[in-house]
């Protein structure tokens, strides 16, 4: 069967332990059993440079939990499979997950489609269902459904009002705009909403285009784009495709005025030669005022770390890696405060309650359980991620660099 290979992060001297609640009483031998979550990410295929991210920041809040004393006072174990980056595999693996590995929870997946996949089996099933990084929060009309990115219910509009405001703030602000984008499900959508807003603001789309997700030749593109020669290039890469269509640009000399990218991979994005200047979203960073969030101290320190350990191009907490850590986080405050693993009252407790996590506050309330828009603009800057707009989400001293 292609379901991907199984990660299991085990805390249980599982022979020994057995022995012993075979002798406790019920209640004891409850507390003996380890809580089941289960859950897949993209660890090979076009999303493993993303799906590491959020593999490294699960395996932190994992240790992290059961070093307090696990969930619910019982140790919590993770069945991790790889998706592969294929949403019928993600599929496959959920209805495995709960029907064959009967895990007490789930843990949504990396990428829209993939999430959108499981999702559906978590409806089928009656799951609770928390998940960090839906792109399109209008597909998602699950009731059940919690998602960790407080990114509202409408990013198709939101995303791009927040980058163009952003650059409306500097001496010279784009008069022109091209959008080229990924197929990939909120990609697509977003940038189609994109469109609709800089019309409405009387800028010009001199180019709009969109690419097969998983391309990866973007010589063609990068043409269209230098003779199209915005004065804001908004890009709706996914992953790896922002290093690629850098690369290809670079191939013929050409580097946007200003540029913008959706979903990039945050490590090889920012080691990329002529990433300085370049913009994302974003909801944390590894600076002021972001790490005086609950636990996001104690969260930075633990995933670089690792992820230096890991080899990773960019061994610094962003967004991606604080969105599963969130998620997490979400997970463990619903089930604290209902006391039990019981899904139907834990969703009606985060519907009802904020959590703290290392994002911020988040809630649930409005449409798709999205609560408020609170994305940021952040940027490369020699080699690094910082958030720049709004400007009180700047490290001490930080600016906004733009033309």
């Amino acid at each position: 069967m292609n379901n991907g290979r199984i990660l299991r992060r085990t805390f249980l001297a599982q022979a020994g332990l057995l022995a012993l609640a075979a002798t406790l009483p019920v209640g004891a031998q409850d507390l003996a059993k380890p809580i089941r979550v289960g859950g897949t990410l993209p660890l090979t295929g076009p999303l493993a440079s993303v799906g590491v991210v959020h593999k490294i920041a699960e395996e932190v809040f994992i240790d992290q939990l059961n070093a307090r004393g696990g969930l619910l006072g019982r140790k919590c174990e993770y069945f991790l499979l790889d998706d592969q980056s294929q949403p019928a595999n993600t599929r496959t693996l959920y209805e495995r997950l709960v029907t064959a590995d009967k895990v007490d929870l789930l843990m949504g997946p990396y990428g829209t489609s993939s999430i959108i996949a499981a999702m559906g089996v978590a409806q089928r099933f009656n799951k609770l269902f928390i998940q960090s990084s839906l792109g399109d929060p209008s597909l998602a009309p699950y009731p059940m459904q919690f998602p960790a990115l407080s990114i509202g219910p409408d990013p198709r509009i939101t995303d791009t009002e927040l980058v163009l405001d952003a650059f409306a703030s500097t001496p010279t602000p784009p008069k022109t705009i091209a959008f080229v984008t990924s197929k990939f499900p909120s990609a697509q959508v977003i940038a189609k909403g994109g469109e609709e807003v800089a019309i409405k603001r009387g800028m010009p789309v001199v180019l709009s285009l969109q690419y097969e997700f998983g391309t990866r030749d973007f010589g063609g593109i990068a043409a269209r784009i230098k003779d199209a020669n915005p004065d804001l290039l908004w890009s709706g890469a996914i992953g790896m495709e922002a290093s690629q269509l850098l690369d290809a640009m670079n191939r013929i000399d050409y580097k946007p005025k200003r540029h913008f990218y959706l979903f990039p991979a945050p490590g090889p994005t920012a080691a990329h030669a002529d990433a300085d200047g370049l913009t994302s979203l974003t909801l944390f960073e590894d600076h002021e005022p972001f790490n005086k969030n609950p636990g996001a101290d104690a969260f930075i320190a633990a995933y670089n770390e690792r992820a230096k350990a890991a080899g990773l191009p960019f061994p610094q907490v962003d967004y991606q890696a604080a969105g599963e850590f969130a998620a997490w986080q979400i997970l463990e405050a619903a089930a604290t405060a209902v006391g039990k693993v019981d899904e139907q009252a834990m969703a009606a407790w985060l519907k009802a309650n904020t959590v703290a996590t290392v994002i911020g506050p988040r809630s649930f309330e409005g449409n798709f359980n999205s609560g408020k828009a609170d994305s940021k603009l952040k940027q490369v800057q020699d080699g690094k991620w910082v958030a720049v707009w709004p400007a009180s989400f700047r490290p001490p001293g930080g600016k906004f660099i733009a033309p």
